[in-house]
Order: C-alpha cells, then sequence, then structure tokens
C-alpha cells in the first residue's frame, strides 16, 4: 500500500531537527525508522512489550522535565497502549511529545488491520483525555509543521501521521537493552564512564 507519508522521510527530518531531545522507538517499524535516521545515545529502542512505549516514555519525560521526550510508535503499539493517554494527560508533562506512525496495519504480524483502518481517531482520543494539543498529519507539506510540533509545543500532545505500508529495507537498532540502557544514562550525564 503507497498511501500515505514516507514514515522513513518524517522520522529523518524529526531527527534532522532533534537537538537535545531524547527519542524513544516502540518496538517494529518505529525503532527500525529511528535507526535508519542514523543511531544516536539519546536514542532508545523498545526491543518487546507492545503498548509499553507511551508509559515508558511519560516515565522519562517526568524523570527528566528539562528534555524534551518524543515517543515513536506505531497504530497497534498506541491501540495497546490507550490507557495510558489518560495517564498521561492527567501528569501534564510539558516536555512530552507522542508521534503516532498509523498505517493501519500491524507490520511485524502480517498486516492485519488495526481499528485505525475502520476509523479509530487516535488524535481524537488523546484530546478527549485532555492533551492540549493533537495533530492528524496527512500530507507531506505539513511535516515541517508537524516536526515543529512535536520538538516545541507545549505538551504531552500527540501528532498521529498517516504513513504508507511499503515494505523498508531492514535498519536493526543495536538490541543489547544493558547497553541502551547505559548509553543514555552517559548521554544525560548520569555515568562517568562509557559504556
Amino acid at each position: 500500500m503507497s498511501d500515505g507519508l514516507d514514515r522513513r522521510e518524517l522520522v529523518a527530518r524529526l531527527v534532522a531537527r532533534r537537538g537535545a531531545a531524547l527519542l524513544l522507538a516502540g518496538l517494529g517499524s518505529p525503532a527500525w525508522d529511528l535507526a535508519a535516521a542514523g543511531d544516536h545515545p539519546r536514542h532508545f529502542y523498545l526491543w518487546g512489550g507492545m503498548g509499553g512505549a507511551f508509559a515508558m516514555g511519560l516515565g522519562l519525560a517526568l524523570a527528566r522535565p528539562e528534555r524534551r521526550v518524543v515517543v515513536l510508535a506505531g497504530d497497534g503499539e498506541a491501540l495497546m497502549g490507550l490507557s495510558s493517554l489518560a495517564t498521561i494527560a492527567a501528569q501534564k508533562a510539558a516536555n512530552l511529545a507522542l508521534l503516532v506512525l498509523d498505517n493501519a496495519a500491524y507490520g511485524e504480524t502480517g498486516g492485519q488491520p488495526t481499528a485505525t483502518a475502520a476509523g479509530v481517531d487516535l488524535a481524537g482520543m488523546a484530546a478527549s483525555a485532555g492533551f492540549p494539543a493533537t495533530l492528524r498529519l496527512d500530507r507531506a507539506e505539513r511535516i515541517e509543521d508537524a516536526v515543529d510540533v512535536l520538538l516545541g509545543a507545549p505538551g504531552p500532545i500527540l501528532v498521529q501521521a498517516r504513513v504508507d505500508r511499503r515494505p523498508q529495507p531492514l535498519v536493526l537498532p543495536p538490541k543489547d537493552a544493558v547497553l541502551l540502557k547505559l548509553r543514555l544514562r552517559a548521554a544525560l550525564g548520569l555515568l562517568s564512564v562509557d559504556p
């Protein structure tokens, strides 16, 4: 399916402007897209625990309120973690942004349609939960506006980007969870030794 934005282009444009932001990617395509844009010590990849990316992003945002935290998740992961939207809204983490790469399919298990294929509105759900800003992104000419929102709007915010399902080359990030943890801690100045 080629309807929707090129997710690799969207993620690359976010990474190019990330500054000091911490980027956390849910399992599957969001992690591969982030790795394809260039691995970095301030990137953290979840290799399991589908549905936990939003909650982990909230924890990181609350622990590091001086840093912008952007979570990249697929629509399947976002649907599994819907209860996190209420907690995120209640916590009012002004430094937290969620980017849902919505291809309306479960990419890791065969491309079965997700609820967003039937019209479920994740941005609308976040707005109803109390997010001060949400955005539906479906046009390439609005990508820079969406990146502005992700990196600068007071949060919590959610951008639901309709992306295509075209296969992309597999770019795997580091899989060593201890390495990922230690290098993120070092990037935050919490370790005095190089992992």
